[in-house]
């Protein structure tokens, strides 16, 4: 392009005719999309901002997943809210993960000032207070937020095993352990269900019930029993239990169709990053099974964003990587997109981050050999441009960054420096009773507050472990166990009970009609043989 020529939405500042350099043409020309898509700010060059020039991601690309970088004070989050605010004005149920408690005033209009005045003059930004539909969760009831809880039948046993970082074979086991629960009717709804079943097995009275189910070795049940254990101290114990969380609750627009943003609320947590990590690996294996495959889409059906990420991948598993790499691979083509927020590229692993196609980079420090071999990775992760990435990523301002996605056709725009727009909501949290009283007055507060501890595969176990004890001080001697979910067998010898003997209280309790009624129920409900994902959850009736 000449220097004559002036490409479409190429900036021209007021009352100067001086064209702009042919690069900024280019640059501009990049982003000028046809189709509806997101203002993320102005270009900057040369040191100035050109507010005609326009950078922006097309909306219908933002299920092509994201990265949002830059080291501490750079303004990551106020991205962020800023993605997300114009994602639920055009009608994309939003998912935001909040680590440090900050997010949650984009439920609240934005108050005015003269910093935010002077940026949005420079952006060429609109800009009116404005607050937007949320919902406010958190892990098990750990702070403020409606409840989010899972069952273990959900969880199922191959998720539940990466988890647990068990090998192939205690994997195989745990999904024999899981077979018999479902074939015996015992529901396995939190941690204390699948121990006491585990622990049964394990047990003298279990033994004959270990043989029965192939190849479990009371080894490697014992081996399970320990991981579960050390499992529940580290608190996970409050993320398993009824009533069960709903993921379609994510996908809700409002009245006027508004994308409803959903808060997970996680500084009551955040120094325990198995547990966030572990509802992350049921949350997104939950959605992939549930939702159509839709490929490409106008506008995504949900957009995730992960602040903080560097917790979720510091020290984590090899089964966790696979598993969050599996589904950012694959989720696209249900018309859900992932963004992650961390400091730099290299906390998110590089099979991850080769699937993510919307880049916006913050500023880097260079003050360590490691920073500055940091800086140079970052550097190589982008297109070729026109700019010093090296010299700009270090000099950039806080709520600047450099920005390239991909354009409509799917290619990658140009690289752009860019001053970003304000967000229009609050820019900080909102007061704890403001935030108490939203969570009391959602709809979903009635349906998920309140635990439910019923009736399953511990409370059955343990009452069958008392009419055994009770058995035991009726006749003087032990019997043999009964397996839990049906009569137990008649002493040896071919006699039947005589006419006017009474049951034991074992086949009161095991051998009851309610309970074999129960059972049946239970077995049927779950399709006795339950259809897991690629993921291992449970298949769940919506």
């Amino acid at each position: 392009m000449s220097d004559s020529e002036t490409a479409p939405g190429a900036p021209k500042p007021p009352g100067d005719d001086t064209r702009m350099p042919p690069e900024v043409g280019r640059i501009a020309s990049g982003y000028a999309f046809a189709g509806p898509a997101l203002d993320l700010g102005a270009l900057l060059w040369d040191g100035r901002c050109l507010p005609g020039a326009r950078i922006r991601v097309p909306l219908p690309m933002l299920n092509r997943h994201g990265l949002v970088a830059g080291a501490t004070g750079t303004g990551k989050t106020k991205t962020l809210q800023l993605v997300a605010e114009q994602l639920s004005a055009q009608g994309v149920p939003v998912f935001l993960a909040d680590v440090k408690g900050d997010l949650s005033g984009i439920s609240a209009p934005g108050v005015p000032g003269d910093r935010i005045g002077a940026r949005a003059a420079e952006v060429g930004q609109d800009w009116a207070p404005a607050g937007f539909p949320a919902e406010f969760y958190a892990l098990g009831g750990m702070g403020h937020g409606v409840p989010v809880r899972a069952t273990v039948t959900s969880f199922g046993p191959v998720l539940l095993s990466k988890v647990l970082e068990l090998n192939q074979t205690q994997e195989q086991s745990l999904g024999l352990i899981f077979h018999y629960a479902d074939t015996k009717g015992l529901e396995l709804i939190d941690l204390k269900d699948l121990r006491a079943v585990v622990a049964f097995l394990t047990s003298e009275e279990g033994k004959q019930e270990l043989r029965g189910i192939g190849g479990l070795s009371t080894a490697t049940a014992g081996v399970i029993l320990r991981s579960l254990t050390a499992f529940e101290a580290q608190g996970m114990a409050d993320f398993f239990g009824e009533p069960e969380f709903d993921t379609s609750e994510f996908l809700r627009r409002t009245d006027d169709g508004r994308g409803i943003v959903s808060v997970l609320e996680l500084p009551a947590v955040q120094d325990r990053p198995r547990l966030f990590s572990t509802f992350l690996m049921w949350l997104l294996a939950d959605l992939f099974h549930d939702l159509p495959e839709v490929g490409d889409v106008d506008k995504p059906e949900l957009v995730f964003f992960f602040d903080e990420a560097h917790l979720l991948f510091n020290g984590a598993s090899k089964a966790f990587l696979e598993s969050v790499t599996q589904t950012v691979r694959l989720i696209r083509s249900k018309g859900v997109g992932v963004f992650f927020v961390t400091q730099t590229p290299k906390d998110v692993p590089a099979d991850v981050l080769g699937q993510l196609g919307n880049r916006v980079q913050h500023a880097l420090r260079a003050f360590t050999p490691d920073d500055q071999k940091a800086l140079r990775a970052t550097v190589r992760t982008f297109p070729d441009s026109a700019y010093d990435l090296e010299e700009v990523l270090t000099g950039l301002g806080i709520g600047e960054a450099v920005v390239t996605v991909l354009g409509e056709s799917g290619a990658p725009t140009p690289v752009a420096a860019t001053r970003l727009r304000a967000p229009e909501s609050l820019m900080g949290p909102v007061a704890g009773p403001d935030l108490d009283r939203a969570v009391r007055e959602s709809p979903l507060h009635a349906r998920y507050a309140q635990a439910v501890d019923r009736e399953s595969a511990y409370e059955k176990l343990t009452a069958a472990q008392a009419a055994r004890a009770a058995q035991a001080a009726e006749t003087g001697a032990a019997q043999p166990a009964p397996s839990p979910g049906r009569e137990p067998e008649r002493p040896r010898g071919g006699r039947g009970r005589d006419a006017g003997e009474e049951p034991s209280v074992i086949e009161q309790v095991v051998g009851s009609g309610v309970f074999r009624s129960l059972a049946r129920s239970v077995g049927t409900q779950l399709g006795r043989e339950i259809t897991r994902s690629l993921f291992g959850t449970a298949r769940r009736r919506r």
